[in-house]
């Protein structure tokens, strides 16, 4: 427990333990992974191409950091070629829950967003 006495759960002050695992989160990248990975587990091609546009280097990264936060899951068969498959842990399955309302919301008020973007070239 002693290791506990340090943590800050107030994500507003910049000695907050969480800060740097909220900007991993709510990075694009992470993301589109956590909630494309909530569909179920993914190779790692099959989820680059799930989550069109990004980069093999910015996937692993993402992955990792994921992984070492405890949001992923990573199991390698020693096989010939290795597989490698990613899943979602049960605290990476609640974060991409949470992620999917945004997401749809997003998606349902783009309309409104075009037409503030829109409004503020015009100013």
């Amino acid at each position: 427990m002693e290791e506990f006495e340090n943590l800050v759960a107030d994500v507003f002050s910049r000695k907050c333990t969480s800060r740097s695992v909220l900007e991993t989160i709510t990075g694009r990248w992470a993301i589109l992974a956590l909630v494309a990975l909530y569909e179920g587990p993914y190779r790692f091609n099959a989820l680059r191409r799930r989550v069109d546009g990004v980069s093999e280097k910015m996937l692993s990264q993402t992955l990792q950091t994921l992984e070492r936060d405890g949001m992923v899951l990573r199991v390698a068969e020693h096989t010939i070629p290795p597989r490698v498959e990613y899943s979602l842990t049960s605290m990476g399955r609640e974060a991409a829950e949470r992620l999917i309302p945004l997401i749809t919301w997003l998606e349902d008020r783009m309309p409104d967003v075009v037409t503030a973007r829109e409004g503020y070239q015009g100013r």
